[in-house]
């Protein structure tokens, strides 16, 4: 099961977004234009990978907020490779890298920063003009309870 044994990072394709997180050995395709406040729409897309929130940058941009969604956990009968991508983002640090692959091109990011905040505080989500990712999953793993937001700055 991926929870206990994940897969061995590879060199992502030449084609398509993806993520990677060295730290935890998590990767999986980004898939664009989630609509986060539909949750039919972006529960199929989780299925495909980490979502893209619709109306954040684009991976490659060089202005603006990419803040890409994930499951940390799921019921069994519906957790794939890639839906619970960020499954052990708890465990990143202050420093650590985070590589977005765009077309074959990587796009690298250090985190500075860490919340857990209740869903009902959206301002990270609404306000995206700083250029920065975020990651963002359910904390504790297991429930949806409260969220984890990793925020990360382009290394030059």
């Amino acid at each position: 099961m991926i929870y206990f044994d994940p897969p061995k990072l590879l060199q992502p394709p030449k084609t398509g977004e993806f993520i990677t997180i060295p730290k935890i050995q998590a990767q999986a395709p980004i898939v664009e234009n989630a609509n986060p406040w539909d949750e039919v729409e972006y529960r199929q897309k989780l299925l495909k990978g980490v979502a893209q929130a619709k109306g954040t940058a684009a991976v490659g941009s060089s202005k603006g907020t990419i803040y890409l969604f994930s499951h940390s956990s799921d019921v069994p009968w519906r957790i794939t490779r890639y839906n619970t991508a960020f499954y052990k983002l708890g465990q990143v640090k202050v420093g650590d890298l985070i590589v977005l692959t765009k077309n074959g091109k990587e796009y690298k990011y250090k985190i500075y920063d860490k919340k857990v905040v209740w869903p009902t505080e959206l301002k990270y989500l609404k306000d995206i003009s700083k250029t920065q990712l975020i990651l963002q999953t359910c904390t504790p793993v297991g429930t949806d309870l409260q969220r984890l937001l990793v925020f990360a700055l382009p290394l030059k």
